[in-house]
């Protein structure tokens, strides 16, 4: 049987060795995956700087628009950082992902090095899991403009400086007044992002089918500012209304330095990202595994 998917794009974690046991570099890995890929019927395409930086040669190489032109799948080669930025990228294109983990945790990429090959093997015949997942739009608005906008798959941080003391956010939901906030920051997080920085700072996980976001103070001032889950039609607005050098950071890859007076505007993208997993992959195995649940346990 040939596989369903009849052009792929292939996208790597090029710049780093893989740790641990194997010494195989990124470039073997993509090379591996190449020949297997063509194995099973299916034409590879390399992102452009995937195919630069990596060095390989003679193969279709395209861009973003190109791929989401001409690929029915994505393969990220990499940790979550990478699967974040092209789950993005995608997702207003239609193109399904499916994530190798050659990073640390592996959330949404969670395909191991070692079982590439018989992991891949019938996802490619057809037999996997649909996994759609929430994104958010952002914007920072000044003197009644917007400034800057950016998408996010897993949150939305507005931060205090390195060297400041705490900022005070005024924050609204759905044109309602929710609270004026001290603290260190604020994470508004998809349920993808539960399990990012928002779960360090104490807020809840969300399965991902969940249709909900997560307003998490970082540090509050007052400790009865407590997360909360919000509807993911809800409209967000935070505003900065005191502290220096405060910043929006959107999945950590991209930031607004903000003055006092901007409004952070957040609510949910029309798009969705979509990930492929195994036949029989769980969240719960995934959390599980990935937080260490259930050691120790008899």
């Amino acid at each position: 049987m040939k596989s369903h998917f009849h052009q792929i794009a292939l996208i790597g974690k090029y710049h780093a060795p893989i740790s641990g046991a194997s010494a195989a570099s990124s470039r073997q890995v993509l090379e591996t995956l190449i020949h297997f890929l063509h194995d099973q019927g299916s034409d590879v395409i390399l992102e452009q700087e995937t195919a630069t930086n990596s060095g390989l040669i003679g193969h279709t190489v395209m861009e973003v628009p190109g791929i989401g032109k001409h690929c029915d799948l994505a393969i990220v080669v990499g940790g979550d950082g990478t699967m974040l930025s092209f789950g993005r990228k995608l997702a207003p294109l239609g193109v399904p992902l499916i994530g190798i983990n050659q990073g640390r945790l592996g959330f949404i990429t969670d395909i191991a090095l070692d079982r590439i090959e018989a992991t891949l093997k019938p996802m490619l015949m057809g037999e996997y899991e649909q996994d759609h997942r929430t994104l958010m739009h952002a914007q920072v608005w000044r003197d009644g403009r917007c400034v800057f906008e950016a998408q996010a798959l897993n949150d939305v941080v507005v931060n205090r400086g390195a060297t400041s003391g705490m900022v005070e956010l005024r924050i609204e939901v759905d044109g309602h007044f929710v609270a004026n906030q001290r603290a260190d920051g604020l994470i508004i997080a998809t349920p993808t992002g539960s399990t990012a920085y928002s779960l360090s700072a104490g807020g809840p996980i969300l399965q991902p089918g969940l249709g909900g976001l997560t307003l998490v103070p970082i540090a509050p001032h007052i400790l009865s500012n407590r997360p909360i889950v919000l509807t993911d039609d809800a409209q967000i607005v935070v505003e900065l209304v005191s502290g220096r050098d405060a910043s929006a950071n959107f999945d950590m890859q991209a930031l607004a330095s903000l003055i006092t007076g901007d409004r952070v505007k957040v609510h949910k993208s029309q798009f969705q990202a979509c990930f492929l997993h195994p036949k029989g992959w769980s969240y719960f195995d995934t959390l599980r595994q990935k937080l260490h649940w259930n050691e120790g346990v008899a």
